[in-house]
C-alpha cells in the first residue's frame, strides 16, 4: 500500500498492527511544525532516551521547513540519528515495526521514516559452559544477533568479511546473518547455502538454528550432525579464516558452521591454547575416549558371552559374579539409568545438583551392586563409556554415538560376533555416505588424503599450517 493520504495511512497501520488489542503497541499522535505526525513503536524494544531526544529536535521544526524540504533533506538536517531508513510501502513499514524499529509518519509525505532505536533484553557476555578452556578468551555469544555480529567483527577486521542479512519465517520474521570472508570462501557454497535458506517455508523458527539444520540437512532421521555449533567467537573466527561459512540466528547463542566433517566435531579450542605436542596429546586422548564410548560396552559383553575368544593375557575380562539378572539386561538398564540421570540433572535446580549426584552414585553404585542388580564390572565399564561420551566436544555427536552404542549392544546381544562385525561395517558405510554440502562426511579418511589425515590426527603447529583445507575449495588456498 502506497498513499499520501495521512488519515488512510494511519488507519491502515493501526488496523494492521492491531493497536487497539495490543497494550505494548504504542501509537503517539503528535503535531510539530503545524503538521500532524505519528510515531509507532513496540514498548520494551525501543530506547526511550533516543526517542526523547529525537522528539526534542522535531519540536524545533518550523512549518516552512517541512513544506520546503524533501524527506531526504529532513533526515540529513533535522533528524540526527545514525540508523535511519525510508519505506514507501506502508505494509512493509508495518513489518519493520514488528521487528523493533520505530516508524515516523508525517502528514504530506508519502514516505515513512524508520528509526532503528531498538534495544533488547540481553544477558552479559560470559564463557560458554560446553566449550570452556583453561587459558584463553572468556567471551561467548549471546541471544542477540547484533551483539554476535559485533563479537565476530571484532575478531576479523577484514574488509572482505561479509555479513548478509536474511529474514526467515512467515510469521516470526526471524533475523539471520550469513557470515563469510569473500576473498577466501567458495562463492558456489555461499550461493548454495543462501538458496537453501530462502527456500525454507515455515511459520517460524522457535528452535532457531536447530530448526534451520533440519531444513538444510534433508536426512531427517540421521542422528549425526552435519553442521557444527559453537558459542565461542574465536572458534567461529578460526573457521571463517579456513573458508567456512557461519550462520548467526537471532535468539540463539550458538552459531552454525558449514560445511563440516565428522572430525570437526572432535576438535576443541583447548588443543590450540596449548603447545602443539600437548594439543596432539589432548586430541589423542579425546579420540581414545570416543572410541571407548562407542565400543567398550559391546566388546566387553561380546567377550563375556564368548570366553573362548578371549586371549590368555586377557583372561581377567568377564564378570566374576554375573548377578541376579542377565548381563545384557544389566547393560540396558544402566544405559537408560544414565540417560535418566542426565535428564534429571538438566531439570534439577543448580543448588540441588550436588545432592542429586550423591544420591545417584549411592543408588547406582553401592546399593545396586549389593542387592545383585549390577555386577562390579558393569558399573566400571558403563562409567568408562559415559566418561568417553562427555569427553566428546560436540554434544550432538556424543548423543549420536550413544544411540549407535545402544544399537550395537542390542545387535551384539542378539546375533553375537556376526552382528557385531556386520553392524560396525554398516555404520562405517553409512557415515561414508553422508555429506555436508556435498562434502564427504569422513573426509580426509574416506576419501583418503594423507596430508590432511595427519592434520586430523595431530594438532599441526600454526606456522606449518600454510594451506587451508582442500575440501573447502577456497579462493585463496594459502594462509
Amino acid at each position: 500500500m502506497t498513499t499520501k493520504n495521512y488519515d488512510e495511512k494511519i488507519a491502515f497501520i493501526r488496523e494492521y498492527l492491531n493497536v487497539e488489542d495490543n497494550f505494548d503497541m504504542i501509537h503517539l499522535d503528535l503535531e510539530y511544525g503545524q503538521k500532524r505526525m505519528s510515531l509507532f513503536l513496540i514498548d520494551g524494544l525501543v530506547k526511550d532516551e533516543i526517542l526523547q531526544r529525537l522528539m526534542e529536535f522535531l519540536a524545533r521544526l518550523e512549518p516552512e521547513t517541512i513544506e520546503n524540504h524533501t524527506v531526504a533533506k529532513l533526515l540529513k538536517r533535522y533528524i540526527p540519528y545514525v540508523e535511519l531508513d525510508v519505506e514507501n510501502d506502508t505494509r512493509k513499514a508495518c513489518e519493520q515495526i514488528l521487528a523493533g524499529p520505530t516508524a515516523l509518519v508525517i502528514e504530506g509525505y508519502e514516505e515513512i521514516i524508520l528509526i532503528d532505536a531498538r534495544t533488547y533484553p540481553v544477558r552479559s557476555i560470559e564463557e560458554p559452559d560446553l566449550e570452556r578452556v583453561v587459558r584463553g578468551s572468556r567471551e561467548g555469544y549471546v541471544e542477540t544477533i547484533i551483539f554476535n555480529t559485533a563479537l565476530t567483527r571484532r575478531k576479523i577486521r577484514d574488509r572482505s568479511l561479509k555479513m548478509e542479512y536474511l529474514s526467515l519465517g512467515r510469521r516470526s520474521k526471524t533475523d539471520l546473518c550469513i557470515c563469510y570472508i569473500e576473498d577466501i570462501a567458495d562463492q558456489r557454497k555461499v550461493t548454495e547455502l543462501k538458496s537453501h535458506l530462502k527456500e525454507i517455508d515455515t511459520d517460524g523458527l522457535p528452535m532457531a538454528e536447530k530448526t534451520i539444520e533440519e531444513f538444510l540437512g534433508g536426512q531427517y532421521w540421521n542422528p549425526y550432525p552435519t553442521v557444527r555449533y559453537t558459542e565461542r567467537p574465536d572458534t567461529a573466527a578460526a573457521h571463517l579464516y579456513e573458508g567456512h561459512i557461519i550462520v548467526i540466528i537471532d535468539g540463539s547463542p550458538s552459531v552454525m558452521i558449514t560445511p563440516t566433517t565428522y572430525w570437526h566435531h572432535l576438535q576443541h579450542a583447548e588443543e590450540y591454547r596449548q603447545k602443539p605436542v600437548v594439543g596432539s596429546y589432548l586430541r589423542f586422548v579425546r579420540f581414545v575416549s570416543v572410541f571407548l564410548s562407542l565400543f567398550i560396552l559391546p566388546l566387553y559383553f561380546l567377550l563375556s558371552i564368548s570366553p573362548s575368544n578371549i586371549p590368555e593375557a586377557l583372561n581377567f575380562i568377564g564378570p566374576s559374579e554375573v548377578g541376579t539378572i542377565p548381563l545384557f539386561i544389566q547393560f540396558l538398564i544402566a544405559e537408560l539409568g544414565v540417560d535418566m540421570l542426565r535428564m534429571a540433572a538438566i531439570h534439577t535446580p543448580s543448588s540441588l545438583t550436588t545432592a542429586l549426584g550423591l544420591v545417584s552414585a549411592i543408588l547406582i553404585g553401592q546399593i545396586a551392586v549389593e542387592v545383585g542388580l549390577f555386577s562390579n564390572e558393569v558399573i566400571l565399564y558403563i562409567s568408562v563409556a559415559v566418561i568417553g561420551t562427555f569427553a566428546t566436544p560436540s554434544y550432538e555427536l556424543g548423543l549420536a554415538n550413544r544411540l549407535f552404542r545402544i544399537l550395537l549392544l542390542i545387535i551384539t546381544g542378539i546375533f553375537g560376533v556376526k552382528g557385531f562385525i556386520i553392524l560396525i561395517t554398516v555404520w562405517i558405510i553409512y557415515l561414508a555416505s553422508l555429506n555436508s554440502f556435498r562434502i564427504p562426511y569422513l573426509w580426509p579418511i574416506l576419501p583418503f588424503s594423507f596430508p590432511s589425515s595427519l592434520e586430523v590426527i595431530f594438532r599441526t603447529p600454526v606456522p606449518l599450517k600454510e594451506r587451508r583445507p582442500a575440501f573447502l575449495n577456497t579462493k585463496d588456498s594459502r594462509k
